[in-house]
């Protein structure tokens, strides 16, 4: 588990929670990012971007609807949203 997701478990063995699951797939969504900027004709690259930002947006509007402290204390961590 890298330092993002690190910062926002729930506790120390936590993998699935939602809160983590956003932060892999913010690392995610940076990484594959940087690499669309360097291959601008990887499409199949930029399709997986467009999963990875739609599986993360569909589990942010999760948290806010659920539970609202964690969704602030993750978009604030992760610094996602303005």
């Amino acid at each position: 588990m890298n330092k993002k997701a690190k910062e926002v478990a729930i506790h120390e063995k936590d993998t699935g929670s939602s809160e983590v699951q956003i932060a892999l797939l913010t690392e995610k969504i940076e990484t594959l990012s940087k690499h669309m900027n360097l291959y601008k004709k990887d499409k199949h690259s930029s399709v997986g971007l467009l999963k990875a930002v739609n599986r993360r947006k569909k589990l942010l509007d999760y948290l806010k609807r659920n539970k609202l402290e964690s969704y602030k204390n993750v978009i604030s961590k992760l610094n996602i949203r303005k």
